[in-house]
């Protein structure tokens, strides 16, 4: 039995502080697909007239998640206050739990920025477990050499298994709950059935291209479909080439407060969080 859809979310443009980003998650009909809290989708233009230190997003806290970012096309330069700096490339991903606290910025490469050239990213926010929101901070860089890839039975789809299991392949990063992440494509028509583990909450986010879904219809690009839990297989077609990302996970189930880059479980968690970092204790990003 195939899983139907509950829910069709477009993204829509918001403001970051000046910076347009597409949002698909969370909308004013759903807050979240736990453990899933946000997902952006960005496009930014860079300029040879300044230092690629001095573009993309500064220094800026987090805690309490996993912030994910997804490298659709260009080059994204990491560095964060436990002295992590690295550039992913397309199709990669870096992968940082935010723990008890840390202080990261996402700029273009100096290469990137010095050929005016373009990155498209989409970011992700999934809750990590009360129980490991105070842990010690981690960032996780795979290249894309190094993923997992999976074909469809007829060889039209290549997945790519960023997080969790699937049939016998196992993802590199370490999660902080049960996940399954695909970044997947394909050039042009083939179906593809894709099994998704029992209770875990599923979403399909398109990228580019459209989608046929079993039982729903034609999906266009930049909107996310959520699924109902029943049913345990996604069907989804092709005719021509498209890019997508598989989302699934098990519900944490927790109380969630969120106040920008914070999420915890109680409204005085958000005000030690707000405290700790005003007084330094996610440590300092000194950039350079």
């Amino acid at each position: 039995m195939f899983k139907k859809v509950k829910y069709l979310l477009p993204s829509t443009d918001i403001n970051m502080g000046g910076i347009i980003v597409k949002q698909a998650l969370p909308t004013h009909r759903v807050n979240q697909v736990d453990p899933f809290l946000l997902l952006h989708h960005g496009s930014f233009l860079f300029t040879d007239k300044a230092p690629a230190i001095q573009q993309g997003l500064g220094p800026h806290p987090h805690r309490g998640f996993t912030p994910v970012t997804f490298v659709i096309d260009g080059e994204v330069h990491h560095r964060d206050s436990r002295g992590n700096s690295q550039i992913a490339k397309k199709g990669e991903v870096q992968w940082m739990h935010a723990g008890a606290g840390i202080i990261h910025s996402e700029r273009p490469s100096e290469a990137l920025a010095q050929k005016k050239g373009r990155q498209e990213v989409i970011q992700l926010w999934i809750n990590s477990p009360q129980s490991k929101k105070m842990i010690e901070p981690s960032y996780q860089y795979i290249p894309e050499t190094e993923l997992p890839v999976f074909l469809s039975d007829e060889g039209s789809f290549r997945n790519k298994l960023i997080a969790g299991k699937y049939r016998h392949l196992e993802g590199k990063i370490k999660t902080e709950s049960e996940l399954l992440v695909l970044w997947s494509n394909a050039e042009g028509p083939g179906t593809q059935t894709l099994k998704i583990p029992e209770g875990f909450n599923s979403m399909i986010y398109l990228i580019s291209g459209s989608l046929r879904i079993s039982g729903y219809g034609l999906i266009d690009k930049e909107n996310l479909v959520v699924f109902e839990n029943e049913g345990k297989a996604i069907e989804i077609s092709s005719t021509t080439p498209c890019s997508f990302l598989v989302l699934a996970g098990m519900p944490l189930n927790e109380k969630v407060v969120q106040q920008g880059p914070f999420v915890m479980t109680t409204e005085t968690e958000i005000l030690q969080a707000m405290r700790d970092y005003q007084m330094g204790k996610m440590g300092v990003l000194i950039e350079e």
